[in-house]
């Protein structure tokens, strides 16, 4: 009963951080928008082309004007590019798809396994799922023994606990293909096609599998504890699959296919939102923090952390720390991050040693070849993300910021009901000014092939050039302009000159502080003066949102899964992006990235001052 999983990267090999020519026969699943899976062997001679086919053949899918996609990359024809266990995605281009009927799969209804899988097959090769081996075993196991998955109640995605023959939980599953908005949501909250933009707008709908794999991934030595995460391809009848019209679940229930995230399941006794948060360790809540910071988690609240009792001395009881769900981390632009940590006590003590070296020994270079290699279908921005929060989180340790203070930093405000850009966000804004001053003549010279991030079905995207006029606007209008134009590439290198031109006075800009090496000048104030903030976009919830059926109700089987606190899966809000790095060319991109770390010293200094200030003003009567 051996498990179906790759143990070597033989069929492909890894340099720098490109895959070279596979040599051998690949395994790949393709998984279509609408959530159908089917694995393929393909050999040389395989092109996207007769993918399509055999897709079209084995599924009875619609592949006229359809594109086949691999992470950033659309497979036109080549496919060398692909490793073995790579889930390639098949959509229909935006002018083909109908709105009436965005899920509609007639496969579907007669959907069998004909490809020949097992119950459970790991996707990828990485060395970090040998433990995860042996889980998929006892979960295959269990099911041959009629020990079937439960499914989760909570929660606005579709989750499963698996078991293992004793009938206790040993993993959560949660497919693609159900998350939030999916087509086979479980829960009712559908209406968009796998690849666009989801619960959070920089996150794709059927990408928070492979975030939850990064997470895991990128905790090195186990130092957050993130639980033990792989991708895989399972298959068993007691998936959600929707009919496509309706967007009803089909009643006669059939064994289907899914790509999912499985997560080893770790026994609790609650979590961060049921226990008072100053008994935890502060070694716990850094550990997480310091993960939260390098991923950019937007959604770390306290039901996505668990709390075991460790027995206690003195009737003390000690407590370990689990952090879970982290679908939302690793956005493709800045956006809104939730710290839940941010307020409580021990994020605002100092970091210790041990945490500083850990800090100092993070290599961004390093973990972005390495998601290359385990995760190939990842996303380049995804990536850029990472490497902007890693640098600024390792010079935000070593000018000694506490965590607290770095998480403050990396969150936006909102003020009379508009939401402004974070400090972070802020130093963004003036590195890819300054890139942009220097190659002005490039961006002039391409402006007609500028992309915009999520262009299927968004309207939003669309390009709005700013005339001439602009340049003789007040200073509030012309914020107001770019607050409807922010698309516009070139508008970040004009701010400048328009600023100027409408008469504004700043004393000390940032670049002149920085010259005479004053940490006096109130940094973020001066940069404020260039912030541009945006309202925030129709409270009642993002495009095409639809909620069917009755709130699922509170269960036991919350205690695991996300509670809708104070969070993404609270708000269903669209976020402004303030900041994109798609659109940066690789010169572009390290020329960014040289001039974003010279503008953190000042940034850094005014923070701590305002962090001062503050302290001064409440007294030590709350200090931890």
């Amino acid at each position: 009963m051996a498990v179906s999983a790759f143990n070597s990267i033989s069929n492909g090999q890894y340099h720098g951080n490109r895959i070279l020519k596979p040599v051998r026969t690949r395994r790949v699943f393709v998984q279509t928008e609408t959530g159908c899976v089917l694995g393929l062997e393909l050999d040389r001679n395989d092109n996207a082309h007769s993918v399509k086919r055999r897709m079209q053949i084995a599924l009875n899918v619609p592949t006229d004007e359809s594109s086949l996609t691999f992470g950033d990359l659309t497979l036109n024809n080549d496919l060398s590019a692909i490793r073995n266990d790579s889930p390639l995605l098949l959509t229909r281009n935006a002018m083909h798809r109908s709105s009436s009927t965005p899920c509609l799969s007639p496969a579907w209804k007669n959907l069998q396994p004909r490809d020949g899988s097992g119950l459970v097959e790991i996707l990828g090769c990485s060395t970090h799922s040998s433990g995860t081996t042996e889980l998929v075993k006892d979960i295959m196991d269990a099911i041959k023994n009629g020990v079937d998955p439960i499914p989760i109640s909570s929660g606005l995605g579709g989750a499963y606990f698996f078991r293992n023959i004793k009938g206790e939980n040993v993993a959560i599953v949660k497919p693609t293909d159900e998350e939030p908005f999916a087509p086979n949501n479980p829960k009712g909250f559908v209406g968009k096609a796998l690849g666009q933009p989801g619960l959070k707008r920089s996150v794709r709908v059927g990408e928070t599998g492979f975030r939850e794999v990064a997470a895991y991934l990128l905790d090195y030595d186990h130092f957050a504890n993130v639980p033990s995460t792989v991708l895989v391809k399972v298959t068993h009848s007691i998936f959600n699959v929707n009919d496509g019209v309706n967007r009803n679940k089909l009643q006669d229930k059939k064994v289907v296919s899914k790509i999912a995230s499985l997560q080893q399941f770790i026994p609790h006794d609650f979590d961060a939102g049921d226990h008072g948060t100053s008994s935890f360790p502060v070694d716990a809540i850094h550990r997480i923090g310091i993960l939260d910071i390098r991923i950019f988690n937007t959604d770390r609240h306290a039901g996505n952390l668990l709390v075991r009792k460790l027995g206690g001395v003195g009737g003390f009881s000690q407590f370990e720390l689990i952090p879970i769900d982290h679908g939302l981390c690793l956005p493709e632009s800045l956006e809104d991050p939730y710290f839940e940590w941010i307020h409580w006590p021990q994020a605002s003590i100092p970091f210790s040693e041990d945490e500083l070296e850990y800090i100092k020994n993070i290599n961004p270079i390093r973990d972005s070849d390495m998601l290359r290699a385990e995760l190939p279908m990842i996303r380049e921005a995804c990536l850029r993300v990472l490497v902007l929060c890693s640098i600024f989180l390792k010079e935000a340790a070593a000018f000694g910021l506490y965590l607290a203070e770095i998480g403050e930093m990396m969150s936006r405000e909102f003020h009379a009901l508009e939401e402004e850009p974070s400090e972070l966000e802020l130093v963004c804004i003036e590195a890819k000014e300054l890139v942009m001053e220097i190659n002005m003549p490039f961006f002039e010279a391409d402006e007609r092939d500028d992309e915009f991030q999520f262009d299927i079905d968004c309207k939003e995207a669309e390009v709005n050039f700013i005339p001439n006029t602009t340049r003789d606007l007040p200073a509030k209008a012309l914020i107001r302009h770019w607050s409807e134009t922010m698309n516009n590439l070139n508008f970040l290198a004009e701010v400048d000159e328009d600023i100027e031109a409408s008469e504004i006075q700043v004393d000390e800009g940032p670049v002149r502080a920085r010259n005479a090496g004053s940490h006096e000048e109130d940094w973020f104030h001066t940069a404020s003066r260039l912030s541009l903030s945006l309202k925030r976009i129709n409270n009642s919830g993002p495009k095409g949102f639809h909620y069917h059926g009755q709130k699922p109700e509170r269960t036991h089987t919350m205690d695991y899964s996300s509670r809708m606190r104070r969070s993404a899966n609270e708000q269903l809000l669209t976020s402004t992006s303030f900041v994109k790095f798609a659109d940066m060319n690789e010169e572009e991109w390290n020329l960014f990235i040289v001039k974003f770390k010279k503008l953190l010293c000042p940034a850094f200094a005014n923070r701590r001052s305002r962090t001062i200030l503050e302290r001064q003003r409440l007294g030590t009567s709350c200090q931890f």
